[in-house]
């Protein structure tokens, strides 16, 4: 160790020496090697001097097969081309250096590191990484940790800490800070390797260590949508994702014989045999150079007059050009000013904004950045102020270069927009820099360059922007590479027999070329990828000149031709387009390029390369371009010059494969022959045709090749044909290769691909599974996944996504071992998915363009899991060649509900809107062309590639998002996803082929019977049989109930009134009421005897004035008032029947006004009486006109009113002036007051309470809530039923306090009035809606009044609980001091408005998250809700209230339901109504007298129509924290508003939830769903008009993920025109009374089921029993609500429809035709009773309660009882309320009965009673579609 610290010191002073200029560079090098043979062997010293040399072809330890290392970056002797550190190596470079250490065996320890390796780690400051042999017998690399990558400061070291920068402390990375422990890369295995290993592990460790503040602040927050290529780059529904970091299976033991065979192991690198030299100067080895820096300054002084850019204008004239010398001159200058005058360090970034014309303006800001030592970031969209904002900010750049030009369009764009400069950068002008001219001669700045070079960001095909970094290392070895290529393209013409290809022992040529560059003519953009690389890097790197032109100049026919000949370009540097367009111009029109320029004759005999910028190779183009436009050009090696180069645009461009001469193809280890063929360029036999690899068996035909007896050559461009049916499994079968493939390429069921050529030398390559990481078996299609010295080492600022792409790491199997090794290099992920033959590389396509589908066969019964895959390009193709009027298109799958849809996106001239004329109307959409042409593609699609199409979207053209490519524009396919999924494509029509394309629909037990049929229910009785809990609470009886005050049972008070009284003679003189105005100011309080005394006088004027008997019905339409609890009270001690009913709403008379004419005509209403506010209401003009002309249309005579605001005082009581109770009026069934609920659709409900009821519903609320008659009581909102009416009329007088009135209208005008109240009169106990909450909120009120006293805010809900209210409300009150456990949920119904309450639970509410896959079935499975995204969330409803029991039974069978399903909930209560008001329905009464078959057959239930369930839970209680196990209700909905599918339950609230949520441009709340008929209809209220079409697919898309329906119908209304309430609720009876009768105004409707939509039938050698045979309609439309018709009346002898042939299913719509019906048919209006008064229709007597449907009870029904209709439609006889039928106090039947029969399919329908016979019925659509409707109020 001495020696090592002393060699360390003595090298550290010898540096110092060298920066302060004491010692000259050769003296330094002198004295460095004398220092270093002193403590090293001489071998190790001459490694470090020289670097690592590589040997020529003669020197026998040249690496070749059998090597140790073949792998060129982890073999010292194959680097010299690419990574000398010679002479020029500057001061800051450390000396690196590598060694091969051999480990005895894989795993096995090597000993302690040797004195070498040692000095090594010393050297470096870290310690290498570890080396061990990888699985295949090479020495590779291991990862490189960021942890172990850290580097401390060191003096003299840019990467020590830098302080005082000119941003401040947070710009500069310390590396200090970074606390990873020492020994953290230890563990790796035997073997130590050198961190400046020539590999691309270099450059991550510098982007990790040196930058890893910036790629720490991103590493917590990558959500998924943001990880590579987002959720479908690679695939989510696999069983292994790349990303994850666990093996891939363990093979089974049947399949490991021979298993290690099956993998095409990586091809290694054939490395370059020769070293590179200066093109201008064969005696100058390129291997000198360390950097492009140092390259330039070499090419300034000896090439310094040549020229090195000429920059072209679309005409083909200069613009402008520069020699080396000043090119070099003026880059220097920029380094310098950068360096003395921005005050940046050492690897900052630096901005360059250039546009891609001011070629040269940004090739000497990136090379000054270069020689400055600071890292570039070409920016290369200099009019996208979002991405050059984020990309300064990224990489946090506080220099910008740019052009004054530039500098002056940006500031007039960001000035016009009206946006902020980005903050914190500094903006240079470049081009008035100057020229740089030391003040001695050859005297130039020590380069000390950081290994970072520059950072190019680019789009991923999703749109992200990622930015890869390349390091110096990385462009020098890319550089090496293409300049050992083109110096070993055979030339033209030659003049000389000696081969040009021998060299001396030392490397150099026998017979050296000229020495003169090449003229490379390039029209990609230079500012990125391979055009950066081509167009500025290997121009300096090899001192060619370089030709730019735009790429809009090839458009000019013969122009390019020009150009080509008049620079006499060497090398073309071009793509796929511009070459067609200038091929085919010359095709089109000869002459116009031959005759270009007189006198100029095109030329290309001095073309040497043509290298295409390309993903995948145009095979048949490339005939063309050679033999048609090359050839006649004379250029006799036409097909020599054609090289398409595999480049990876998102990798930085980075060139890994294209055709070459350098040979060595041996070394990769991979069969370069099939079928025994030999190649006229290898020097060794290939195999011949029956060796053992297996491989001829892919041959179809076998011997073809060799009928020809032609040889192949090697280097020449490889063809093949593949079977097409093969490469969907991913098999290659290769059917022909060469010409034969080219003869037979028109044969069907094929597909011609074209290769690049073998990988770049210095690369190995693998082909890998994408979705297992397992190493490919030869012949499949895989993942190419590459490693080399010339890729860049990671992205910027994204270390997750760096070690999933660029660091990946395959599996391999090995024999006898069923555990899968890891392959031991780190490979880059290309994204690009293709094959290998014969060693050369084939691509087929990304792998975001490959589209998957599961095959539709079913084996055993058990759909396969098997997938098929099809890649767009072949798709586009046969889509492109065949159907006609297409002007281009794209496709892609979509992951939804579990399997892969296609979806094909079209543009067509048919889709555009746009004017024929000028100033035109726009043009009307052909949609019966749209739908043919969608049709056809879907057929074309299906018959050449047996692709199932899910759906085709029209566009017009140029409108689908597309990405820059070279200038021009190509459709994204990703995004293009991205886009679909957003619902943000300009998509004018879309059609569906989901009968094909969906299979895994799911199915119910009973698809005919529904879940509550018979069957169903006992599979789930079956399945839940080990819990024999049966769902029912416990009851809590209180018989006798005390008065606090007075300590008297106040059981023995038999009514109210007797209560009152009682409450009189006792605390006469204290508060009864008092009204709180809209101040917040008392009113005058009236006590116990003022109270009595104004009943009193109410009542005697009513019975005066009024005439009002016992018996009669008086309607009380009152504001919240004093007057209406006297008026309702008076006519209790009448002996009245009271009606309270909410004031009519002028601004809705359309609907009040029928509703309260008919409420007068059925309850033969006697008087109504109003207060003085209402009086003046109903005087008003409008008003009275509009009930005047209503009731003389429904022949109703108005009764009188009577204001008893100010009646005649009595000086009396009650009880003095014998108003008391008769005994008569107690009797149980006498009607004293009668609730009306009023549904969202104006449907009536009218429930009658007895004096018995109210006094039990009065002891329930007090005992439940604990009251006393300490706390007063206050009335607020819905004082008419319910709650509301109990807490304004009743509870003051049953608990003896004072009531408190606050109305509506006040707390509507100021919230804050009911919470000062609260606070100020500490009520304990209060009543309120979701709806008043939300409004109190949305004024931000209540926040300051005290509400500590409050201890129970009932929030009263009649449906499933909103997740929200709770949350919101606790955060709003929070300030006010509300307890959390204040704020409670109760259910309420219109039986019984506390079923369930969570009063003084003293708990926040229970969240469960269910399965809803399960509860479909009708069962209970609780799931984790990270691991189910659409996990149904629920909050419970609370406890059983005092004296009540509830039980969740079968609605169907009357059993009750076990633990672990839902049912409907029962509830058996004091508390219960017991009729509905004036119903002499069957039905109506079966609802109160509801008996559980297996329970106690004397309880008697009342059925809420309403599905739950009862769960228990344990929570700790109290201060102690005692756990308390409680039995909590879960309300999932109305059973009515459910609607079945394929026998499966579906919850329409769900349904809306998730449509509402899917797309931004949907209201919430603006969506309904239901079932007409056999169609499931969506109507969606959208905010925006413009393609409406790309809305569709996002709404199927997201009903089918979620919940696994197909809709049938989506249509879509206007902003406003979706019918609500006037509490906002959905008014769902009327939406589908408007949808029936053709009355919806929508904008646009489509149809996503085919009218005709029968599965086509498949070929039988791929059906294997198909799926639409066994899964019933699976293949055509799915079993849609297959009730069984036999139920129906008139239908018996139809049984079950199950065909899949829907006669009614519609077909697209024009969305400007509004009056098109549903289905494009002119049906027979419908036979319903449209007339306003309710008179039967038929014979009721023909439905007699014998009738299947009639003997069943209508489960569905939810919560109410007589129903009737508001006549505004003329659909008014329609009930669209389930369960209820309209009957009036005269027993009216209805002619629509909604039935309910779960056992015919779950939900029933309307039974219509029609004068048509029953045979007609079956035709009549309208009766049809009718009968499955199914739908409940949302309330």
């Amino acid at each position: 160790m001495a020696d090592n610290d002393e060699l360390r010191t003595r090298l550290d002073a010898l540096d110092n020496e060298l920066e302060d200029g004491d010692i000259t560079r050769k003296g330094y090098e002198k004295r460095r090697t004398m220092i270093l043979s002193q403590y090293l062997p001489p071998e190790d010293v001459e490694r470090l001097n020289t670097g690592l040399r590589v040997h020529s072809v003669e020197n026998s330890n040249h690496p070749g097969i059998g090597d140790a290392a073949p792998n060129s970056y982890g073999n010292g002797a194959s680097q010299g081309a690419y990574d000398g550190q010679g002479a020029d190596a500057g001061a800051y470079e450390q000396p690196r250096a590598q060694w091969n250490v051999m480990p005895p065996a894989p795993g096995y320890d090597t000993g302690p590191p040797s004195q070498v390796q040692r000095f090594q780690e010393q050297q470096l400051g870290m310690q290498p990484q570890v080396r061990a042999r990888s699985s295949y017998g090479n020495l590779s690399n291991r990862p490189t940790t960021p942890g172990s990558s850290a580097r401390p400061g060191s003096q003299g070291s840019y990467y020590g800490s830098r302080e005082g920068t000119m941003v401040g402390s947070d710009y500069a990375f310390n590396p200090g800070e970074n606390k990873t422990p020492p020994n953290e890369g230890a563990q790796q295995g035997p073997g130590w390797e050198s961190p400046g290993d020539s590999s691309r592990m270099s450059t991550m460790m510098d982007s990790q260590g040196y930058f890893s503040d910036f790629t720490g602040q991103q590493t917590g927050h990558q959500n998924r949508h943001e990880s590579y290529g987002g959720p479908q780059r690679y695939s989510m529904g696999e069983p292994f994702s790349p990303s994850a970091a666990i093996p891939p299976p363990l093979l089974g033991r049947d399949t490991l014989a021979g298993a290690a065979a099956s993998h095409q192991l990586p091809l290694e690198p054939r490395d370059v045999p020769f070293a590179v030299y200066d093109p201008h100067n064969g005696n100058v080895p390129m291997s000198k150079f360390d950097n492009i820096g140092a390259v330039l300054r070499h090419r300034g002084k000896m090439q310094a007059r040549q020229p090195a850019y000429w920059v072209l204008d679309p005409k083909g004239k200069e613009t402008s050009s520069i020699t080396w010398d000043k090119l070099h001159s003026r880059a220097e200058k920029v380094a310098q000013v950068i360096r003395e005058k921005s005050n940046l360090y050492r690897g900052d970034r630096v901005a360059l904004v250039y546009r891609d014309t001011e070629v040269i303006d940004f090739a000497i800001a990136l090379l000054g950045c270069f020689i400055a030592g600071v890292v570039a970031v070409p920016i290369n969209n200099v009019d996208d102020y979002q991405k050059l904002s984020l990309l300064l900010t990224t990489t946090q750049a506080h220099l910008a270069l740019t052009t004054d030009n530039n500098l002056k369009a940006f500031h007039r764009d960001i000035s016009a927009q009206r946006l902020k400069w980005p903050t914190g950068v500094e903006w240079w002008k470049t081009n008035e820099f100057g020229s740089y001219h030391p003040k001695k001669k050859d005297e130039s700045a020590p380069l000390q360059v950081p290994d970072l070079a520059y950072i190019e960001f680019s789009r991923a095909p999703t749109g992200d922007l990622r930015g890869v970094v390349l390091s110096r290392r990385t462009i020098m070895h890319q550089m090496a590479c293409l300049s050992a290529n083109i110096s070993t393209i055979p030339a033209t013409e030659s003049t000389d027999t000696f081969s040009s290809g021998l060299r001396n022992a030392d490397g150099t040529l026998v017979a050296p070329r000229p020495t003169r560059g090449e003229v490379i003519i390039s029209y990609l953009d230079p500012r990125e990828g391979c055009g950066l690389i081509l167009g500025v890097l290997l121009g300096v790197y090899g001192g060619h000149t370089t030709v730019w032109m735009e790429s809009k100049t090839v458009d000019t026919p013969g122009i390019y031709a020009h150009l080509i000949t008049k620079y006499k370009a060497t090398i073309m540097v071009a793509d796929y387009p511009g070459l067609k367009r200038a091929a085919y111009n010359y095709q089109q029109d000869p002459m116009s390029t031959r005759n270009f320029k007189k006198g100029m004759e095109p030329n290309f005999a001095s073309v040497k390369t043509c290298l295409i910028d390309s993903l995948t190779v145009d095979t048949e183009f490339h005939e063309i371009l050679a033999d048609r436009w090359l050839r006649p050009m004379r250029n006799p090696r036409a097909r020599e010059l054609v090289a398409p180069m595999l480049c990876l645009p998102e990798h930085g461009g980075m060139i890994i494969a294209v055709r070459d001469w350098l040979g060595g193809e041996e070394r990769m280890g991979c069969q370069l022959t099939i079928g025994g063929e030999q190649s006229d360029s290898s020097d060794e036999e290939g195999n011949p045709s029956g060796t053992g690899n297996g491989y001829t068996s892919l041959l179809d035909g076998g011997n073809s090749e060799k009928k020809r007896g032609k040889k192949r050559a090697r280097t020449e461009l490889s063809e093949v044909l593949l079977d097409k049916e093969s490469l969907k499994t991913n098999e290659v079968v290769v059917l022909a290769m060469g010409e034969e493939a080219k003869k037979r390429a028109s044969e069907s069921g094929t597909i011609r691909a074209g290769a690049f050529g073998y990988p770049l030398p210095d690369a190995t390559l693998a082909l890998v599974d994408p979705e297992t990481n397992l190493l490919c078996p030869p012949y499949t299609v895989g993942e190419i996944w590459v490693d080399s010295p010339s890729l860049s080492g990671g992205f910027w600022a994204l270390p997750k996504h760096t070690e999933t792409i660029f660091h990946a790491r395959p599996y391999r199997f090995v024999e006898g071992s069923p555990t899968p090794v890891l392959v031991e290099p780190e490979f880059l992920r290309t994204g690009l998915l293709g094959c290998i033959i014969e060693g050369k590389i084939y691509v087929l396509g990304l792998y975001e363009d490959r589209i998957r589908q599961r095959v539709e066969w079913v084996e055993h019964g058990v759909q396969e899991h098997e997938h098929r895959y099809f890649f767009v390009q072949h798709l586009v193709v046969s889509i492109m060649k065949t159907v006609p009027k297409i002007y281009d298109c794209s496709a892609f799958d979509a992951h939804v509900n579990g399997e892969y849809l296609p979806i094909i996106l079209i543009e067509t001239q048919a889709a555009s809107t746009a004017p024929t004329a000028t100033g035109g109307p726009p043009r009307q959409l052909d949609i019966p062309f749209l739908d043919s042409l969608s049709e056809r593609v879907m057929e074309v699609l299906y018959q050449e590639h047996h692709l199932r199409v899910y759906c085709v979207m029209m566009t017009a053209p140029n409108t689908l998002p597309r990405v820059m490519k070279n200038g021009r524009r190509d459709i994204g396919n990703m995004l293009c996803r991205k886009e679909f999924d957003n619902g943000a494509l300009p998509c004018v029509h879309v059609k569906f082929g989901v009968e094909r394309a969906v299979q895994n629909l799911p199915l119910g037990d009973d698809p005919a019977g529904g879940i509550w049929s018979p069957l169903a229910s006992q599979v789930r009785q079956n399945m839940l049989a080990l819990h024999a809990d049966k769902q029912y609470s416990g009851v809590d009886h209180r018989e006798v109930v005390i008065d606090d005050r007075t300590s008297t049972p106040l059981n023995q008070f038999s009514n109210i009134h007797d209560l009152m009284q009682w409450r009189v003679s006792r605390q006469s003189e204290e508060l009864s009421y008092c009204t709180i105005d809209g101040r917040g100011r008392e009113g005058k309080g009236v006590n116990w005897k003022k109270f009595d005394l104004k009943v009193a006088g109410v009542a005697m004027y009513l019975r005066n004035k009024a005439r009002v008997q016992p018996g009669d019905h008086v309607l009380l339409m009152y504001t919240h008032s004093e007057d209406f609890v006297f008026a309702v009270h008076a006519c209790i001690c009448l002996g009245a029947i009271a009606i309270p009913m909410a004031p009519i709403d002028s601004n809705r008379l359309s609907e009040d006004a029928p509703a309260l004419l008919h409420m007068m005509a059925d309850f033969k209403v006697k008087a109504v009486l109003v207060n003085a506010d209402v009086d003046q209401l109903l005087k008003q003009k409008t008003v009275s006109q509009h009930l005047k002309q209503s009731a003389l249309i429904l022949k109703v005579s108005l009764p009188p009113t009577y204001n008893t605001t100010k009646p005649p005082k009595q000086s009396h009581g009650c009880r003095d002036l014998g108003l008391t109770i008769r005994p008569g009026w107690i009797q149980p069934g006498y009607p004293v007051i009668i609730w009306t609920y009023w549904t969202p659709d104006q449907r009536r409900i009218a429930v009658q309470l007895g004096h018995n009821t109210i006094m039990a519903l009065c002891k329930v609320q007090k005992e439940t809530c604990q009251m006393t008659s300490t706390r007063p009581v206050l009335g607020c909102v819905r004082s008419t039923m319910g709650l509301g009416f109990l807490h304004t009329c009743m509870m003051g007088i049953f608990l003896a306090a004072p009531t408190y009135l606050v109305s509506p209208v006040d707390f509507a005008g100021n919230p804050n009035i009911l919470f000062q109240t609260l606070s100020r009169y500490k009520v304990k106990d209060t009543y309120a809606t979701a709806q008043m909450l939300d409004h109190a909120i949305a004024h931000t009120q209540g926040k300051t009044s005290s509400m500590q006293e409050l201890k129970n805010l009932m929030i009263a809900t009649d449906q499933r609980l909103r997740m929200d209210v709770y949350s919101k409300v606790r955060l709003a009150f929070a300030q006010a001091g509300l307890d959390r456990t204040a704020i409670n949920t109760i259910y309420s119904h219109a039986l019984n408005p506390m079923v369930a309450s969570r009063s003084y639970m003293c708990i926040e509410p229970i969240e469960l998250y269910l399965d809803p896959s399960a509860l479909r079935r009708g069962l209970i499975l609780p799931v984790d809700p990270d691991s189910d995204p659409f996990a149904l969330k629920l909050q419970d409803s609370g406890m059983v209230p005092v004296s009540t029991q509830i039980s969740i039974v079968n609605p169907e069978t009357n059993t009750l339901c076990l633990v672990g399903e839902y049912g409907e909930i029962w509830v058996q209560s004091e508390a219960n109504a017991h009729a509905f008001y004036g119903s002499k329905d069957a039905f109506d009464a079966e609802r109160f007298n509801g008996r559980t078959v297996d329970g106690d057959p004397g309880v008697r239930y009342v059925r809420t129509g309403d599905l739950g369930f009862l769960h228990n839970v344990s929570r700790p209680i109290g201060p102690a924290g005692n756990m308390v196990e409680m039995q909590v209700l879960f309300v999932l909905g109305g059973i009515g508003e459910t609607f079945e599918v394929n026998g499966l339950q579906h919850f329409p609230v769900d349904v809306e939830g998730s449509v509402e949520r899917c797309h931004r441009a949907i209201v919430r709340g603006g969506c309904a769903i239901f079932q007409a008929g056999t169609l499931l209809v969506l109507i969606a209220e959208v905010r925006t008009r413009a393609f409406l079409a790309s809305l569709v697919p996002v709404i199927v898309n997201s009903v089918l993920n979620e919940h696994q329906l197909i809709l049938d119908i989506v249509a879509f209304v206007a902003l406003g025109d979706f019918p609500r309430s006037r509490l906002g609720e959905k008014q769902r009876g009327k939406i589908l009374a408007s949808w029936v009768s053709r009355k919806m105004r929508t904008i646009a409707q489509f149809s996503i089921r085919d009218p005709d939509g029968t599965a086509i039938p498949m070929p039988e050698d791929v059906r294997r029993g198909s799926a639409a045979g066994t899964m019933g309609a699976i293949g055509g439309s799915s079993l849609r609500h297959a009730e069984s018709l036999a139920e129906e009346p008139g239908l018996e002898d139809q049984g079950l429809r199950l065909d899949t042939h829907d006669p009614y299913a519609p077909s697209t719509y024009d969305r400007a035709d509004e009056l098109r019906t549903p289905t494009n048919e002119t049906p027979r209006p419908l036979q319903l009773n449209t007339t306003l008064e309710y008179s039967p229709i038929g014979n009721p007597s023909t439905l007699n309660s014998d009738s299947p449907v009639l003997g069943r009870f209508p489960h569905h029904t939810v919560g109410g009882g007589s129903v009737e209709e508001s006549p505004v439609d003329d659909l008014s006889a329609f009930d669209f309320h389930p369960g209820f039928q309209a009957a009036g106090s005269g027993g009216y039947e209805s002619p629509v009965d909604l039935q309910g029969g779960f056992g015919g399919g779950g939900g029933g329908g309307l039974r219509v009673a029609n004068r048509a016979s029953s045979d007609d019925d079956d035709d009549d659509w309208g009766a049809d579609a009718l009968r499955g409707m199914k739908l409940g109020e949302g309330r």
